[in-house]
């Protein structure tokens, strides 16, 4: 027959394992959940290396917002002297249309936050590891025409809102580090 003490014994070691399976069940969960975003990511952006789509899961980068997070070279560009002005706006919206991004998508809501309130540092470390396991992807010569197109609308955001009056530099100093930055990440 069971004592008062071994019973009670009982039910706090039960509710023991009991909140540790709980404990590993919660892992298990959050293990899967990492490798299906991990899945997602690689069949939209077609990066195969898995530290590199573990680190971007670990962003919470979701797989739903990869488009935006393309343009985000232009939202730095934009943002490098502290502000984003009409023009630079504008263009950068427009980027994600030509780009095919539609206006009721998450990824344009995202655009349209990012251009209005300036974003974490995050946002950029997750842009320079998804550009590097898009290169890790390609041959050189496609890395070369993917820096080449990047940089290139970098500099059309940089150049959208530059001089006085359509005269002098068109392109701030700031701008000029951020653009340099950008270029660094297709090493």
């Amino acid at each position: 027959m069971a004592t008062p003490l071994s019973e009670r014994s009982q039910t706090l070691m039960d509710e023991f394992f009991h909140k540790e399976d709980l404990k590993l069940i919660a892992k298990l969960r959050e293990i899967q959940e990492l490798q299906q975003t991990k899945d997602a990511l690689a069949k939209a952006s077609g990066i195969k290396n898995e530290t590199i789509l573990k680190k971007l899961a670990e962003l919470k980068i979701d797989p739903a917002v990869l488009a935006a997070l393309t343009l985000v070279p232009l939202v730095e560009v934009a943002w490098a002297d502290g502000e984003v002005d009409d023009k630079e706006r504008v263009a950068i919206l427009a980027a994600a249309e030509k780009q095919g991004i539609q206006k009721d998508s998450t990824s344009y809501a995202l655009l349209e936050q990012w251009v209005t309130k300036r974003s974490e540092p995050r946002l950029m470390k997750a842009w320079s590891l998804y550009v590097e396991g898009l290169c890790s992807e390609l041959s050189q010569a496609q890395v070369n025409a993917l820096k080449v197109e990047v940089m290139t609308n970098a500099r059309q955001i940089a150049e959208s809102s530059g001089g006085f009056l359509g005269m002098g530099m068109k392109i701030s100093a700031k701008e000029d580090q951020v653009l340099k930055k950008l270029e660094q990440s297709f090493k």
